[in-house]
């Protein structure tokens, strides 16, 4: 994996810890997969770029204020894992929330061609071929 794809994913979080979640489209591949865990809400594979933004709006509308900022990124060969914060307060109840997780980034070619979610640290490792 070229420098500059890690350095693109860091800057994707950058404007996403400013609730900016259109920041990314230009990474990804026309075909690109995002896989929602069944440990999330809306689980499920969105496909292509449209897929995505249709499931990123269904995903910021119970928000009144959303962001995910990278506490940490791990090159992992063609993969990059990104060990999240996610906070938001509740458009009708008000209420703060956060919650850590793990995207796992796959690239081919500079461009994203997966983006999948975790729970559990020793899942998107193996599935970024790490030891756990």
């Amino acid at each position: 994996m070229a420098p500059h794809d890690v350095d693109a994913i860091r800057s994707v979080y950058e404007r996403w810890a400013e609730g900016d979640f259109e920041a990314g489209v230009h990474l990804f591949d026309p075909d690109v997969e995002l896989v929602i865990r069944p440990e999330f809400p809306d689980a499920g594979t969105y496909v292509g770029i449209e897929g995505v933004r249709s499931y990123t709006r269904g995903f910021l509308e119970p928000w009144l204020r959303i962001t995910i900022e990278a506490e940490e990124l791990i090159e992992a060969g063609d993969h990059v894992i990104a060990a999240v914060l996610q906070r938001g307060v509740g458009e009708g109840s008000g209420i703060e929330t956060e919650l850590r997780y793990y995207h796992l980034w796959s690239l081919r070619a500079g461009k994203v061609v997966r983006l999948e979610t975790f729970r559990e640290r020793e899942l998107v490792r193996a599935a970024a071929g790490l030891a756990a």
